[in-house]
């Protein structure tokens, strides 16, 4: 039996953000690839594991956020309070997969969910997925995030 090796653009292993003190994660860019914006196309990270469940927008006495918007800052603040619990920060995350009941939504609030984004995580940008769902558990609840932080050893 032969293996092939494919040709192609050859991966780039790019060490993430060494200031926020993340040396341990990096950022896997296939050379060639065009930048992506928002995200990363892959992280590599040696460490303690901390995931979240999928988290949604509700505040501590299980009231949900008015609107889209203020849901997906609602939700990742509780993650970031999740991460902190399990001693991770925002520059640990290695993945992000979102979950909304509308995709239009989503993409009309870019902007200020960039700006959201970068306030509570900062510039440090996992890997994501991005998934549209009929409904979520909660009938309400117009987004959910699952998150995977990797904290260095």
């Amino acid at each position: 039996m032969s293996v092939t090796i494919p040709k192609g653009p050859q991966p780039a292993v790019l060490p993430a953000d060494a200031e926020a003190g993340s040396s341990a994660v990096q950022i896997l860019q296939p050379s060639g690839w065009p930048m992506p914006k928002g995200y990363a196309n892959g992280m590599a990270a040696e460490g303690r594991i901390v995931v979240t469940g999928g988290v949604i927008g509700w505040d501590a006495e299980e009231r949900l956020a008015d609107g889209f918007v203020a849901q997906v800052r609602q939700t990742l603040a509780n993650i970031a309070a999740i991460l902190a619990e399990g001693g991770a920060r925002p520059e640990h995350l290695v993945r992000l997969t979102w979950y909304v009941v509308d995709m239009d939504e989503y993409l009309a609030n870019l902007k200020e969910l960039g700006r959201i984004y970068r306030e509570i995580f900062g510039a440090h940008y996992p890997a994501m997925a991005l998934v549209q769902v009929v409904r979520l558990v909660e009938k309400a609840a117009r987004v959910e995030i699952e998150a995977t932080a990797v904290i260095p050893r």
